[in-house]
């Protein structure tokens, strides 16, 4: 979700600042998008479509994600050139550390888990199983890189909850330097 916000951000943002100059709005020429497409598969199987989100074992779900980080890492790599990738880089790479520390999964603690849904989670989730997409629920002192886990969450009263880490806002921020960087100026309207 927070990804999300950074590409409608970025696109707007790049957009209005277009149109500011009397300008079309002109994408970044990306390199080696099959990447993306391929690094997004895993995580779509595992994380996101409910007929095959526990299918997989857990240790091949674990690696699944963590490979697809390494996809998306070798994408943003080859791309480095470009506005915003540096960040979006250093982003995944503090995702992709706190993940394969903690078994090929995000740490998310109880407390937290429990104030993205509301209520206490302990009597439904035991540690240890996942949570949500893509995390698991291991205690504060019990997590590896506990700073860099998805700790943060949205402004009270926001309709989606949702915990973040700090690699996810370091993505974000890339992805709207990329989108949002206008053209040199010695580009053609």
């Amino acid at each position: 979700m927070i990804l999300l916000t950074g590409v409608a951000g970025g696109l707007l943002a790049g957009w209005g600042w277009a149109r500011w100059h009397g300008r079309s709005y002109q994408a970044p020429i990306l390199q080696y998008t099959w990447l993306i497409v391929v690094g997004f598969i895993p995580q779509l199987l595992i994380a996101y479509l409910p007929a095959t989100h526990y299918a997989a074992p857990k240790w091949l779900a674990a690696v699944s994600l963590s490979g697809s980080l390494v996809l998306f890492l070798a994408f943003v790599w080859v791309n480095r050139g470009l506005p915003g990738m540096p960040v979006l880089l250093a982003g995944l790479m503090l995702n992709l550390i706190v993940i394969a520390a903690n078994g090929g999964w995000m740490p998310i603690s109880p407390e937290t888990a429990s104030r993205v849904a509301g209520e206490d989670v302990s009597p439904y989730v035991a540690l240890g199983d996942r949570f949500g997409q893509k995390d698991i629920l291991i205690r504060s002192q019990d997590m590896h890189f506990g700073l860099l886990a998805d700790r943060f969450l949205l402004p009270a009263g926001s309709p989606y909850r949702v915990a973040f880490s700090a690699g996810d806002i370091l993505i974000t921020a890339g992805v709207f330097w990329l989108l949002a960087k206008p053209p040199a100026k010695d580009t053609p309207p």
